[in-house]
Formats: C-alpha cells, structure tokens, sequence
C-alpha cells in the first residue's frame, strides 16, 4: 500500500468521529427518492439514467458509503458468478476502509466516485460541488493509482451546476434506471423483483451491500444470464468503453 500524503492521513483522523452523522445523514437524503424510480422532470446534458439500449449489457451499480458486513459475501457471489461491476465508494468510507477498497479493485471491479460528505449536491456552490468530488478523488488515487471518471451524485441530488462541476473535473454524471431501494426495503423478494422487471438493455440499477441484497443477488444474476443479458460495469453500459 503506497503511503498517504499528510492531508488524507489527517482526514482519516477525524473521519471516524463523523460516523454516526454521517450514517444518519446518508439514511435522510435517500429518503429524497424514497419508493420511486427516479424520472428527470428535465433532461440535463450529460447524465446517464441508462446505457445503449441496442445492446445487452445490464449494470449493477453499488453504491458503498457505509459498513463492510455484507461486502466480502457480495464479492464472492460476483466472482463465482464471473460478474464485474461497479462500485461508487464514499469518499470518508475509502479512508476508513483501505483494505475493502483495494480488494473490491484487485478483484477487477470499476471503481466510481460517490462523493466525500454524502451531501445533497443540488444544494451546493461551485466550490462545494467541486469539493466533494474532487476530494474523492484525490482519496482513491492516493490509495490505488487511478484516476475515477463517472460520479453518482449522493440520493441522486443535482442540478446543472453539479454536471457543469463534474464535467470541469472530467466526470460522467450516473443515475439509475431503477432502484432497488434495499437501503430501505430489506425484503429479499421485492429487492430482486425490483432489479429484473421489464429488464432491458443498457438498465443501470442501483443497489448497496445489504445483507437482503446479498441474499437476492445470486438470483438477480441468474436471472440476466439466463435471458441473455451481459452483466458488466457502467463504463461499458454506457459505452465509454
């Protein structure tokens, strides 16, 4: 592990005594888009709410910003699967969690950027949109080497200022097809009956290491396999690659 610079270590100082509020204020901004899948009232340049619809390739987006419990069972069911995915990682959890963001990477997952404080982003400056990406950033460049260029803004909160930020910073702005709202509904059933109707090509949909999606996941695999659907990262979704 090559070693952090002063700024990330003093972060990771003070990262840990921040953990409660920042569940609590992760759990109140999904409640923004509680119960629906999100539908723009406006389109806005640049945000991908799916991939090219004339190919096969289906996405499950994994939102990281809280907890490991149900991380090291998820990555196993992938693997046994054959399937890459990508992982928006919370820039304050990949500090508490060095160890889990380099293995979700080695292990060949894509990796995004979810933003550093989990804040609405439609409800910040030029230079607080700037920030919270751009720390991310920083963050997952020092710990693995790579330079991030697709940002799920937190509870799916923009604006044009966030995109215009974004696209300063060389980001993609990802939302979602659907959400599986397992952050909320811990009912395996609903959870995998959420991810497979009306499946199509180019779906982005949206999950997070729940002990109730891990449950469903083998099952949400199979089912895209079995109807011929390629189950890989956002990048290649969305055609980037």
């Amino acid at each position: 592990m090559k070693k952090i610079r002063f700024g990330v270590i003093k972060v990771k100082r003070w990262a840990s005594n921040l953990a409660i509020a920042l569940i609590i204020a992760v759990i109140g901004g999904f409640a923004v888009f509680a119960g629906v899948n999100v539908v723009p009232t406006s389109a806005v340049s640049g945000v991908y709410y799916n991939g090219d619809t004339s190919k096969n390739n289906v996405s499950l987006m994994i939102n990281v910003y809280w907890g490991t419990e149900y991380l090291d069972d998820m990555l196993e069911i992938f693997n046994e699967k054959g399937v890459k995915t990508t992982f928006f990682i919370g820039g304050t959890w990949a500090v508490l969690n060095e160890d889990y963001l380099t293995k979700i990477y080695e292990e060949g997952h894509e990796i995004a950027n979810h933003g550093y404080h989990h804040k609405d982003h439609n409800k910040l400056d030029e230079q607080g949109n700037l920030e919270e990406i751009s720390t991310t950033h920083t963050i997952v460049k020092e710990l693995l080497g790579i330079d991030m260029n697709l940002f799920a803004p937190p509870s799916g909160a923009y604006d044009k200022l966030t995109v215009s930020c974004a696209q300063q910073l060389g980001y993609h702005t990802i939302m979602w097809t659907r959400d599986t709202i397992d952050w909320r509904d811990h009912d395996t059933n609903l959870i995998y009956e959420r991810a497979i109707k009306k499946a199509k090509g180019g779906d982005l949909i949206l999950m997070h290491p729940t002990q109730a999606t891990v449950e469903a996941l083998p099952k949400i695999i199979e089912y895209f396999q079995a109807n011929n659907f390629n189950l890989t990262t956002v990048s290649q979704t969305i055609g980037l690659i």
